[in-house]
């Protein structure tokens, strides 16, 4: 398949508004992000410490594994708010063996779009891909933890990122998006969201498009915080995750 250039990217924009009524409600979660963003920072760092101290003990590597993912930026244009698309590098705690080949997930990603995934996990419901060789053993409790993503917390304070949001995709999940797909870019990605915390690798790719373009169509603080509040359980209960 082809891979987009970075040029071929950013020509893609979708229009969400033809007027200006979204203007506080970002004002306002950007200044929530960032905010929350920096005190969680501050109040995680002891446990983000301990974190790169055991994956450095369970494995050679670097502490941290960046990736190119896809997400947008919002701007004005003749009246209307457009979202562009982006490429940007997400920052998360390695939970994989050093320099680990990324086409055993390509092929998921592949089978899982095109609606060829089988679900796994212990219950049979989860559409992720399990049993993965590459993945450490501190990664295995990290990933199962949500904890592998908290330092995407500066991808929020550089405005990469928000709290809450569609979550940003590997550039190759994208170029296999189809037209109606690429709504759910229509908002700053984000750690957590509605597909996280309503389906989390439970649902069928569709389902979880549809969730996403969902939350992006109703976009309010009063929804940001539920499901801000709404991921604490999700989290602790480790549904859909491994």
């Amino acid at each position: 398949m082809e891979q987009l250039s970075s040029t071929e990217l950013s020509n893609q924009a979708y229009v969400l508004s033809a007027s200006n009524d979204y203007d506080s409600y970002y004002y306002i979660k950007r200044n929530m992000d960032t905010l929350l963003a920096s005190l969680a920072l501050i109040f995680l760092s002891p446990v983000m410490i301990i974190i790169a101290v055991l994956i450095k003990l369970d494995s050679r590597g670097a502490v941290l594994f960046t990736q190119e993912r896809v997400g947008a930026r919002r701007y004005f244009k003749n009246g209307r708010v457009v979202w562009q698309v982006q490429k940007f590098r997400v920052y998360k705690f390695r939970t994989m063996v050093q320099n680990a080949d990324s086409s055993l997930h390509q092929e998921y990603i592949k089978a899982f779009i095109e609606g060829n995934a089988e679900p796994a996990g212990p219950d049979g419901k989860v559409y992720k891909l399990t049993n993965d060789p590459r993945v450490t053993g501190v990664g295995k409790f990290l990933r199962k933890t949500s904890l592998d993503e908290l330092p995407q917390l500066f991808n929020v304070l550089l405005g990469e990122m928000s709290l809450i949001g569609p979550r940003p995709v590997p550039v190759y999940e994208y170029e296999r998006y189809e037209a109606w797909h690429r709504e759910r870019l229509a908002a700053l990605p984000g750690i957590t969201g509605f597909w996280q915390v309503s389906g989390r690798c439970q649902v069928s790719f569709e389902e979880m498009i549809r969730m996403d373009i969902e939350y992006v169509r109703h976009q309010t603080l009063w929804l940001d915080l539920k499901i801000l509040l709404w991921t604490i359980p999700a989290v602790v209960s480790g549904r859909g995750a491994e």
